[in-house]
């Protein structure tokens, strides 16, 4: 029987998965709390041959864990935050942000070291259509193919020359230990990071003080904030994790401030259609808790982008994946 002051930790079977429950583990056990971990399987793991949107789309690498939650087989899921569905869970709730790690994409180049300096033709591997989309609309002249599994699996499909270069989570490049690899770091405005990416979540049960509890001591105030109000932006836009949008949010002193982009890529002649919108406000307002100012800011920012027509622009690239 396990030790019932253990918090049994859930996390996905992947390398990358296992890690960052590690790392988790690792933490909480310096903390003094006891850990074990138990792997949960997931469709989006089990299921590398299709594109994530045939599989399930949004909540495919979360959806097992949450059950396992439901169930009583873990007391808290490990989970890559752009992974999560920003609608809650009934009976569940994100109990805890670390600390995060870099935002941002990254290219691994084979031919070239940067996004600029790839040749003509040049194939980029990517299924992420927010990826696809920025990287055509730096280069058109390159061709970019799907290209899904672990990180481990795109890096040897790279060094075997099916691609020239691939995108990646530099976040994931780093905590496998092969940030080394890396040959360009991608930032905003010219790239815009998923929702939430380079940060983790950890959910508990709602009604599970003790491991709430447990938990708290990994919290870091100003990336829970930031992931606020970028989630918050992304459900106002009615966008699930694989939807053409990126956001980063920052704490700076007392002020928040988030930048966010809606793509889409005309079906005819490539052409990729951009919005972008920023906005920033002060966390120190005692009239509302630092929380709530974050989702405030979230709608302010999604406003501003459906203003200006970003709904029209979604609308497209659902049609399409239709």
């Amino acid at each position: 029987m396990p030790n019932p002051s253990t918090i049994r930790l859930g996390s996905r079977g992947s390398a990358l998965a296992r890690t960052q429950t590690e790392w988790v583990a690792g933490r909480l056990r310096a903390a003094g709390v006891e850990v074990a971990v138990e792997i949960i399987s997931t469709r989006g793991d089990d299921r590398q041959d299709v594109p994530i949107a045939r599989i399930g789309g949004d909540g495919v690498f979360v959806r097992e864990l949450e059950r396992a939650l439901h169930d009583g087989r873990i007391d808290a899921a490990v989970h890559s935050l752009k992974d999560m569905p920003t609608a809650e869970t009934a009976g569940l709730t994100l109990a805890c942000v670390p600390v995060r790690a870099s935002a941002f994409d990254a290219m691994v180049g084979r031919t070239a070291s940067t996004l600029e300096s790839l040749p003509v033709g040049a194939i980029v591997g990517t299924s992420s259509i927010r990826r696809v989309a920025q990287v055509q609309a730096v280069r058109r002249d390159v061709v970019v193919t799907a290209l899904r599994g672990n990180v481990d699996t795109r890096l040897r499909r790279l060094d075997e020359g099916d691609y020239d270069a691939v995108i990646l989570a530099a976040a994931g490049l780093e905590r496998l230990g092969v940030g080394d690899r890396i040959t360009q770091v991608l930032r905003p405005p010219a790239f815009w990071p998923a929702v939430a990416q380079g940060a983790l979540g950890i959910q508990t049960r709602a009604d599970d003080v003790p491991s709430i509890a447990a938990v708290a001591c990994l919290d870091d105030h100003a990336t829970h904030t930031a992931v606020l109000a970028e989630r918050q932006l992304l459900a106002e836009l009615a966008g699930g994790c694989l939807a053409p949008i990126g956001a980063w949010g920052v704490v700076a002193g007392d002020r928040l401030t988030l930048g966010a982009c809606v793509l889409a890529v005309e079906p005819e002649g490539g052409q990729v259609r951009r919005l972008v919108a920023e906005d920033s406000l002060p966390l120190d307002d005692a009239s509302l808790p630092a929380a709530d100012r974050a989702r405030q800011l979230g709608r302010t920012v999604a406003a501003k982008l459906l203003e200006a027509g970003a709904e029209a622009l979604l609308a497209q690239m659902r049609s399409r994946l239709a």
